[in-house]
């Protein structure tokens, strides 16, 4: 199994045109390993590393994060304009962020419908439509 995993990360940092160096292999053998999508912070990941006895700094995991992001591997989906998760799901779909527990799940695609957006700014266009609806739990 573990060696699937390690494959897996491989492939994808192949996919993505990114050199694999041993941190960047065992981020990606975490992210994508067992080939489910998965949304992280860079805490979350690197406590993850932590627990499974790979040595990788917090500053490590920030700076992959961001090759990863570059390369188009990673969405990063900013919730409150200072909290950043990212998503190995790179197509567009929303999101939900759920503020009891501080987690990030999606959200379906197929019911979310945007009929009109604003025009964008002189000189500006649109790049893309992010989506996060906030949740709590019923008291």
């Amino acid at each position: 199994m573990a060696q699937a995993h390690q494959d897996n990360g491989e492939k994808w940092l192949e996919q993505g045109g990114v050199r694999p160096t041993r941190q960047r292999a065992i981020l990606a053998r975490l992210l994508v390993g067992d080939g489910k999508h998965r949304h992280v912070t860079a805490e979350s990941l690197f406590e993850a590393a932590k627990q499974q006895g790979d040595t990788v700094s917090l500053a490590t995991v920030y700076n992959t994060l961001r090759a990863f992001c570059d390369a188009g591997l990673l969405q990063e989906v900013t919730v409150d304009g200072s909290k950043s998760y990212f998503d190995t799901n790179t197509h567009d779909h929303p999101h939900f962020y759920w503020e009891d527990d501080g987690k990030l799940t999606d959200a379906p695609s197929d019911q979310l419908i945007i009929s009109n957006l604003p025009d964008a700014p002189e000189g500006a266009e649109i790049a893309s439509v992010d989506v996060v609806i906030r949740l709590r739990r019923k008291a």
